[in-house]
């Protein structure tokens, strides 16, 4: 059976994940959130903490691209809790 082929992430990206577990989320929320394995972002921050996280990015983020993605980590975080809420008012329903 072939071997499927490595995603490789932007170091951008594993930082974007990793800002995310520093900011208080669980590593499998942020994972879900990132639309990544756990283990991945496990590995990350591992690796990050060890300061063996170097990739070279491939360009620098100006000011719009750094806005775009913080909305986005805050859409995916603002669309978590929005989908726990729910499942809430639904658990509280049937009680």
């Amino acid at each position: 059976m072939p071997r499927e082929k490595r995603t490789r992430y932007p170091l951008e990206f594993r930082i974007e994940a990793i800002q995310l577990v520093r900011s208080g989320q669980t590593i499998a929320a942020a994972a879900r959130i990132r639309g990544i394995a756990r283990n991945t972002l496990s590995n990350w921050v591992k690796a990050e903490i060890h300061g063996n996280l170097t990739e070279v990015p491939s360009r620098s983020l100006d000011g719009e691209d750094t806005e775009v993605s913080r909305l986005r980590t805050e859409l995916a975080r603002v669309t978590m809790e929005r989908d726990m809420l729910i499942k809430l008012v639904i658990y509280f329903a049937k009680v």
